[in-house]
């Protein structure tokens, strides 16, 4: 049975926007007894924190309640991008120094940008495991270093890369960690770092918010009209570098590839004028959606880099509620989620949900704001 509560946000909290240009007002006091290693047993029974931005309320439920917050007609809009198994060990040629390296974007056939854990100049040899071999290049014009890599297929990542879970999920260096859902199976982070529905690889991080689906969630919102609509971004470090600079506008985000298909902008298009709400899963789809909107709200197709950075102050296209997971402190994502209700109010929430004993970050609980 879900269980409600009304939180009554102070006014204060509304009239605090002569801070929000510079970072250490998204700061807040992280509480690593909140942040989850593992993700809940069940996808969908995964916590889901409800704020209606109208009425001011709150309300505590669980994921798989989603289909009956959302009404008839409205649309719910996917990260259909697939995590690649992008992290490698490698070992230095000659000296056999071992770095790790993280694949950050395909450039090409056999040649990516990469970032690399331990010292590694324009020349370098590398090995890597299962045969592979790899050359260090020059740095790109974003300066970052690319990589020749032999063989360049999914069948040998498969085979020897693991997965690029964020740093704070402290893993061992050799294996995922593994443990059982809640019917007994063993399930490890390579299946669970993954959403249900991505089938497009190309991403360096997950699209978090979407980790909670299962079919039955979808089905469940297809049988209550609601529309579910797949766009696609790959996840790059742009989304997860943390911003250092003491300004938020003086941030660079880094660019990201995106695709809203022509069919995918119709379907959109033909919901919002039936008067129905877009629903963005993640901050990756809402930053796509909003790339691809025009001034009035109307969808074009999109497939082209974006480097579109939301922060309080943007001004809302199409995207009409959000739903994503709790963030860290002073990241992009927490940014953009204060761009949508506002940044005093949103870490009042947090503060709210950390009482309640919400889970927080990537494996963490989910959050709706309507």
């Amino acid at each position: 049975m879900s269980h409600h509560a009304h939180t009554a946000l102070p006014d204060a909290a509304l009239s605090a926007a002569h801070d929000e240009r510079v970072l250490d007002a998204f700061d807040y006091p992280c509480d690593w007894a909140r942040i989850a290693d593992s993700p809940a047993p069940v996808r969908d029974q995964a916590r889901l924190f409800v704020y209606d931005r109208r009425t001011g309320r709150v309300d505590y439920r669980v994921f798989r309640d989603l289909p009956d917050l959302c009404a008839p007609g409205d649309a719910v809009v996917v990260n259909d991008s697939r995590v690649i198994p992008a992290r490698l060990h490698a070992t230095k040629i000659p000296t056999g120094g071992r770095i790790e390296v993280l694949l950050v974007r395909r450039l090409g056939e056999g040649l990516w940008s990469a970032l690399f854990k331990g010292g590694v100049r324009p020349g370098q040899r590398l090995a890597f495991d299962g045969d592979g071999r790899g050359e260090v290049l020059e740095s790109d014009l974003a300066g970052r270093p690319r990589l020749r890599l032999i063989p360049d297929d999914a069948s040998w990542l498969d085979r020897v890369g693991r997965v690029p879970l964020p740093p704070y999920l402290r893993r061992g260096a050799d294996a995922d960690v593994a443990w059982h859902d809640a019917e007994g199976r063993r399930v490890d982070d390579r299946e669970r770092y993954q959403t249900v529905f991505a089938k497009t690889d190309g991403s360096v991080a997950a699209p978090t918010a979407g980790l909670h689906f299962t079919s039955a969630v979808l089905d469940r919102l297809t049988d209550r009209g609601v529309t579910t609509a797949a766009v696609t971004l790959h996840v790059g470090p742009g989304t997860f570098e943390p911003v250092r600079t003491p300004m938020i506008d003086d941030h660079p985000m880094a660019a990201e590839w995106g695709e809203v298909t022509a069919d995918t902008a119709d379907r959109l298009n033909a919901v919002a004028e039936r008067g129905g709400r877009l629903i963005a899963v993640g901050t990756t789809a809402t930053r796509l959606v909003e790339t691809a909107a025009a001034d009035d709200g109307r969808l074009r197709p999109w497939s082209d880099d974006t480097a579109l950075f939301i922060r309080p102050g943007y001004r809302w296209k199409a995207v009409g509620a959000l739903l994503t997971n709790f963030h860290l402190p002073r990241s992009t994502p927490l940014l953009l989620a204060s761009a949508f209700c506002g940044r005093s109010v949103l870490l009042e929430l947090y503060r709210e949900a950390a009482r309640e004993r919400y889970r927080f970050y990537s494996y963490g609980d989910a959050m709706l704001i309507l």
